[in-house]
């Protein structure tokens, strides 16, 4: 297969690109360092020309703003369907987040717009969630200054991002299902743990305070719907094993 990776050289999508690539698949990257856009669309007709699937694991980035994520999704989602469109791509998947439903806010609002926009587009189309990355503890304290980190209340099951890029790609190669079965990691986890486990695995001497947010997102974020439903399949590379592995010295 000919399959391209929007955000190929993210933290998920650069796994994508590796696991296509190990399966003997064509690969192609859709990043503004290749010469392609999602935003403005600039480069993506030429760069889908004979592409059989797109996986989309583009980012709007660490922002919590519901405004600024929803207007990112929908624009990127809407010029890469209107290109695939253009081109004949059959198959669209869209990488998303486990337990979303109930927690239409912040960055979380963007990610059902995309996934809003996808289900009714003009391409046949795979929505596959899975659950936070291993690296969600070290992104939120990333955007913090000063010896203490504050992280909201949150339990997760937490997924190296390596296993959803070879997840994304078996979805490709399935064929358009609407919606895959969730991909979550093998344990449960709270935010504020894994934090901890972080700082001290790095040495970095740092507090971290966890705080419940106010109103239907806390509760969201607090009641565990985020570490998927039963029927999830389940990663396998818990978050102690992933801090000694390489993939988080890079």
């Amino acid at each position: 297969m000919r399959i391209a990776v929007a955000g190929g050289t993210g933290v998920v999508g650069r796994y994508a690109v590796e696991a296509a690539q190990d399966a003997g698949h064509d690969v192609v990257v859709l990043a503004r360092s290749r010469g392609v856009d999602v935003l403005t669309g600039v480069g993506l007709d030429a760069a889908l020309h004979g592409v059989d699937a797109v996986i989309d694991a583009s980012n709007s980035g660490t922002t919590l703003s519901a405004k600024k994520a929803t207007a990112f999704f929908e624009t990127a989602t809407r010029n890469l369907l209107d290109a695939e469109r253009r081109v004949g791509v059959g198959h669209h998947v869209a990488l998303s987040i486990v337990g979303i439903d109930g927690i239409d806010a912040s960055y979380y609002a963007g990610k059902l717009a995309q996934e809003r926009a996808v289900a009714v587009g003009p391409v046949p189309f795979t929505i596959a969630r899975a659950g936070q990355f291993h690296e969600f503890a070290g992104q939120v304290m990333s955007g913090m200054t000063g010896p203490i980190a504050v992280v909201p209340k949150l339990l997760m099951r937490p997924v190296a991002a390596r296993e959803v890029g070879a997840h994304l790609v078996r979805v490709a190669e399935g064929g358009a299902v609407e919606r895959a079965r969730d991909l979550v990691g093998p344990r449960d986890e709270v935010l504020v743990d894994v934090a901890r486990r972080q700082l001290a695995f790095e040495g970095r001497r740092r507090a971290v305070l966890e705080v419940r947010l106010p109103g239907a997102y806390g509760r969201g974020l607090a009641s565990g719907s985020l570490r998927g439903d039963a029927g999830a399949l389940r990663g396998r590379i818990t978050f102690d094993e992933w801090l000694r592995s390489v993939d988080h010295r890079q």
